[in-house]
């Protein structure tokens, strides 16, 4: 068994510099096209999780971004709508902002009259519902962080397994070039794989990311909130 694999590793060995010299002397280098082309019918999922990871980071990040931006003058107008008692105008202009932070503090003031306690128990859940919505999706994209180079490998694994197969069916008539071609066709689902995986984990911790500063944003208007209620109470 060691004799025959030691054969088998010394043909893919000269198999490999057949095809380097024959790219060498061809003059071309595949591109990474011709190596996704080739690379088999588990080029076909790998492809899928790249467009679903990018579909996903696009709509996320445009979302996160709308959802995190801070309107200044929505809190002016919140502190006079609150120092002069006028509540429901207060509760109608977070009502027509309809961003997560608008629809927190929508709730507090809805909330103005109770304990302090209860309406900041009331803005936590509100955050911790809103944060949730943000999040929506990102496991799927941290599947594709995983699960893309896990595929590139499994197509690698085909393909060797395909061509030691052929070697044991070919007896002495062995096409070096034939074989090596077939090794570094296989070997290009792994590199796609890796490319996925890699480009879907930059994505994942940026959208991360840019929650946690979401997350920042509505603990900032929500303490200047509390303020306001605190200075009514007084």
């Amino acid at each position: 068994m060691n004799f025959i694999i030691l054969q088998a590793s010394q043909n893919l060995a000269e198999g490999a510099k057949a095809a380097a010299s024959a790219v060498h002397s061809g003059g071309e280098t595949p591109g990474l096209l011709d190596l996704a082309m080739k690379g088999g019918p588990i080029m076909i999922p790998i492809g899928f999780l790249s467009l679903i990871a990018i579909v996903i980071f696009f709509e996320r990040y445009i979302a996160i971004y709308r959802a995190g931006r801070v309107d200044s003058r929505l809190m002016t107008s919140l502190r006079e709508c609150i120092q002069d008692g006028r509540f429901e105008t207060a509760f109608s202009l977070c009502h027509r902002k309809n961003t997560p932070i608008s629809r927190i503090i929508g709730k507090g003031v809805s909330r103005i009259g109770r304990s302090v306690a209860d309406v900041n128990s009331t803005i936590e859940n509100v955050a911790n519902l809103e944060v949730s919505k943000l999040e929506k999706r990102l496991p799927v994209l941290a599947s594709v962080v995983g699960g893309a180079p896990m595929l590139g490998i499994l197509g690698t694994v085909i393909g060797i397994i395909q061509v030691f197969y052929d070697l044991a069916n070919s007896g002495k008539n062995i096409d070096l070039t034939v074989i090596s071609s077939s090794v570094y066709q296989t070997l290009g689902t792994t590199a796609a794989g890796l490319i996925v995986g890699l480009v879907a984990y930059f994505a994942y911790n940026i959208l991360v990311s840019s929650v946690g500063g979401v997350m920042f944003n509505i603990k900032e208007v929500t303490c200047e909130f509390m303020d306001m209620l605190n200075e009514l109470a007084s």
